[in-house]
């Protein structure tokens, strides 16, 4: 399933939300924005409370709120280079020089095993078929279970946490596609006609537009990868206490991205770089949406609560009003 027409038709249904969203609400953004340059006042990471009770009435999603974090999510993926301090850009050379390592060296010999594999080995192939499936509409299911469960039981973290898986679903599907289109670059798949040989070469913004066969352009990077790396994040954030959740939710994710490899969809930089957008789109959706439940319960504090009493004094019962202020 093509993730640019999910990622469409999804903006189409959240269009009236968004235009009530910004007309409501320019200061969270801001905020949220502000908190993102400084993650922690010491200066360290951003340390999120994931304990059940810091999921509640006040941090609760609601459709506007949602659509707010999810352009701010876009907006803060887009600018965070020029948020990027030297250990950042130090991270993202040494990403990019194992980019590049993989796309001279590792390319073309993991295709032609692959490509060997897929005329032997036709159960791997089977199996594989099945694991980049549910990266596509099986994983929505998983999320609609999930979601459902926290609705049916009101666990206020499983239904926050789907909403998030959401959030990066769409936020990681938005900026592959871009890259799809800036890079344009063969799949693996495609022979050309005359020469007999698949190539994995980078055609540059829009060329594939301009190709019947548009699909065959729209390798780098791997848009299964991509999303399913952006959601298991959010799961292994979440539920960063519970010790097997990240290993479960990484190592469907890394399957997902194997498969679309033995499926011949994909060159192995392509699902690199696919789990490297994944990861940093899930844990910027995970600490965007932290910031807001911080806010929202520094807010709650301030307004201090009313409570009242019964006291006996005296044989006679008298009754009392206490403000709590916070």
């Amino acid at each position: 399933m093509r993730y640019q027409c999910r990622l469409i038709a999804l903006l189409l249904l959240l269009g009236p939300l968004l235009a009530s969203a910004q007309q409501k609400d320019t200061s969270l953004p801001k905020k949220l924005d502000s908190l993102a340059k400084n993650p922690d006042s010491a200066g360290g990471k951003q340390k999120n409370q994931v304990a059940p009770s810091f999921y509640n009435e006040n941090t609760r999603f609601t459709p506007r709120i949602y659509v707010i974090l999810t352009l701010d999510d876009m907006k803060q993926q887009w600018t965070s280079p020029f948020r990027a301090t030297k250990k950042n850009w130090l991270q993202i050379g040494a990403f990019t020089g194992l980019t590049v390592g993989a796309i001279f060296l590792l390319d073309k010999p993991v295709n032609k095993y692959t490509v060997e594999q897929i005329r032997t080995n036709k159960s791997a192939v089977s199996a594989s078929l099945y694991v980049t499936n549910f990266g596509g509409w099986y994983e929505t299911y998983t999320l609609a279970a999930l979601g459902t469960y926290g609705w049916i039981f009101k666990k206020d973290k499983e239904k926050t946490t789907t909403l998030l898986a959401t959030q990066a679903y769409i936020t990681g599907a938005a900026i592959e596609t871009v890259f799809k289109f800036l890079t344009s670059r063969q799949r693996p798949s495609y022979y050309d006609a005359v020469t007999g040989q698949n190539s994995h070469a980078f055609h540059g913004p829009f060329y594939h537009i301009m190709k019947s066969d548009s699909y065959s352009y729209q390798s780098f990077p791997s848009g299964h990868t991509t999303v399913a790396f952006a959601a298991a994040t959010v799961f292994a954030m979440e539920y960063k206490n519970i010790w097997y959740v990240p290993i479960i939710a990484y190592s469907a994710a890394t399957s997902i991205g194997i498969s679309r490899i033995v499926q011949n969809a994909h060159w192995i930089s392509d699902v690199l770089v696919g789990a490297g957008l994944g990861f940093i789109t899930g844990r910027q959706v995970v600490n965007n949406y932290h910031r807001y439940s911080k806010l929202q319960l520094d807010k709650a504090k301030k307004k201090g609560s009313l409570s009242f009493t019964l006291d006996y004094l005296n044989g006679t019962m008298t009754p009392g009003i206490i403000y709590t202020f916070r």
